[in-house]
């Protein structure tokens, strides 16, 4: 049984090319493509809810992660906390996640463009003007949408907190 969850883990964390063939066959089944991304570096309740959320609004979720390297010059040299490939099976452990694509930009604009999906998700501290693909994928008829995050839970309250004590 444990090598069925490790293969399920491993064919939900895919390279954009192919995870591109596998949206499009989706869409043509008539699926509804749910986009998100973000860092993820230390999961919490706040994730949790910001991800059921954003998979309730379609058929199929797709998580874009920041690497390794992009989170650096995002968040600065001690971040992250859990590397890619742990933050990435986290994600794909949970059963209303279908895909997560690891990418190295500062911003997911290519990654977006190559996936087209029919709804592009933030978190509501965004307005969709700055939300990065949102043209795109308007352009494309597709929707983006934003979602209330769960007050007082970040990764970085959790690492302050950790220092604390």
């Amino acid at each position: 049984m444990r090598n069925d969850i490790e293969q399920n883990l491993k064919s939900k964390i895919c390279e954009p090319a192919s995870l591109r063939k596998t949206v499009a066959t989706w869409q043509s089944e008539g699926k509804k493509v749910v986009f998100t991304n973000g860092v993820f570096d230390l999961l919490h309740i706040g994730h949790i809810t910001y991800l059921a959320k954003a998979a309730e609004l379609g058929d199929k979720l797709v998580i874009g992660l920041n690497s390794d390297s992009s989170v650096k010059r995002i968040k600065g040299e001690t971040r992250p906390i859990n590397s890619q490939n742990g933050r990435a099976a986290l994600l794909a452990a949970l059963f209303f996640v279908d895909a997560v694509v690891i990418f190295e930009e500062d911003d997911p604009l290519n990654l977006i463009t190559t996936l087209m999906p029919d709804i592009l998700v933030k978190g509501a501290d965004y307005s969709i003007e700055n939300i990065v693909g949102a043209n795109e994928v308007l352009a494309n008829g597709g929707e983006v949408k934003t979602i209330n995050f769960v007050a007082g839970h970040s990764s970085t309250s959790i690492i302050n907190k950790i220092k604390e004590r």
